[in-house]
């Protein structure tokens, strides 16, 4: 019996799917021509690719164009609830994070020349 292992974001143990020359290019590449890029790539090998890329910070975005070339089964098959809700972003348009946004209220500014006395 063949036991399947889904991959999951939490998991660092989990290789890259393809080749360092192929996420070099990825990495390197027009978001426009990511589908492009991706298209010879077998898509449950493109599902792993874009839940791997997904769960680090700096290939976030990448995830989920990677993501946008694949079926909601298959990504289900392969990460369970984070590929359906990784398929489910990616049919969104991408909003950019708010990262260190602050809504706080501006501070006072401080002068160090002291106060003008007469």
């Amino acid at each position: 019996m063949i036991q399947s292992r889904s991959t999951s974001i939490d998991d660092p143990s989990a290789a890259c799917p393809v080749s360092l020359e192929v996420l070099g290019q990825l990495s390197r590449a027009d978001p426009r021509r990511v589908p492009d890029i991706v298209a010879d790539i077998p898509e449950a090998t493109r599902a792993r690719l874009a839940v791997y890329l997904y769960g680090r910070s700096h290939t976030h975005e990448l995830g989920i164009r990677i993501a946008a070339t694949c079926e909601d089964a298959t990504l289900q098959r392969t990460a369970g609830i984070v590929g359906s809700s990784l398929y489910a972003q990616s049919r969104k348009p991408y909003v950019l994070p708010a990262y260190g946004t602050s809504h706080a209220a501006p501070r006072r500014k401080v002068s160090l020349g002291g106060s003008a006395r007469p």
